[in-house]
């Protein structure tokens, strides 16, 4: 195999977060008062408590890393313990924010975003970030990937409103793939206990105008992404788009899943990624 594959390029983002967050001051502002006590896909959360989430994880961005307040002394040891502190601080945030009105809240968002998104462009991209992103089993960051993944957040937390009362979703190529490809950039910390002969290929392909293909290379001790086929795959996993934002967010149940997606060649290897989760908690 002469070829060498090609590593993919960074998702620079930042000016998405203020496209996204516009259509998200839309949404809530369209909201009827009951449509805000509507049960979404995350188990314990109506609109009223992700809406209030997203308020809480952008001033808890612009807080700590954009003004540097810390106002608790936090011992992390495991990834663990992140997950038990990310859950700990979303569950205090949303009982928070989820007493105010809906004219309050949208108030207050509509500030806030505006803050979070010139604060993210004003970022240097290639900066180590604050926090790396763990679910992608990185120790350090650079700051294009921590704002893309603050752009899945934003992105797929708006997705579960809308789904939930019934709106168009957000599903468009420029603001749906740079989410996906995010996503996907977790596929070889999800592989890294997987064992496989070296050269062994996956393919993972989100179908639809928002996807793309994404290869999974095994390299002597660890996983590769890339773009780049180099030969034939072990397997190869085909996603419906509107599927992938819910598999990869805890969104849909293994089973259900399952019979939404096609995998050719290698099921076992296939079916490891359903174990990528792109969120912590």
């Amino acid at each position: 195999m002469t070829d060498q594959p090609r590593e993919l390029a960074p998702i620079l983002c930042a000016d998405l977060i203020r496209k996204v967050d516009e259509q998200l001051i839309d949404l809530l502002s369209s909201l009827a008062p009951g449509e805000w006590e509507i049960q979404t896909v995350a188990p314990l959360w109506t609109v009223r408590d992700v809406a209030a989430h997203l308020l809480d994880t952008a001033l808890r961005k612009l807080s700590m890393v954009r003004d540097s307040c810390y106002v608790e002394a936090v011992s992390i040891h495991s990834p663990q313990d992140v997950v038990s502190l990310v859950n700990r601080l979303n569950r205090e945030g949303v009982t928070v924010y989820r007493r105010l009105s809906p004219s309050v809240l949208i108030a207050v968002m509509n500030l806030v975003c505006e803050e979070f998104a010139d604060f993210h462009e004003s970022l240097n991209p290639f900066d180590h970030a604050t926090f790396a992103v763990s679910w992608a089993g990185e120790e350090i960051s650079p700051n294009w990937f921590d704002t893309a993944r603050e752009l899945t957040e934003r992105w797929h937390h708006q997705q579960q409103i809308r789904l939930a009362v019934n709106r168009p979703g957000i599903m468009i190529p420029a603001l749906y793939h740079p989410v996906l490809d995010c996503f996907l950039r977790g596929l070889p910390h999800a592989f890294h206990r997987t064992h496989a002969t070296p050269g062994t290929l996956l393919l993972v392909e989100i179908s639809g105008e928002c996807g793309g293909r994404w290869c999974l290379l095994r390299e002597t001790n660890y996983w590769q992404l890339t773009r780049q086929s180099l030969g034939d795959f072990a397997a190869k996993v085909t996603v419906p788009q509107e599927l992938a934002w819910r598999l990869f967010t805890k969104g849909i149940d293994r089973d259900s899943a399952l019979r939404q997606i096609e995998i050719e060649g290698d099921r076992c290897l296939g079916e490891k990624v359903l174990e990528l989760t792109a969120i912590v908690g």
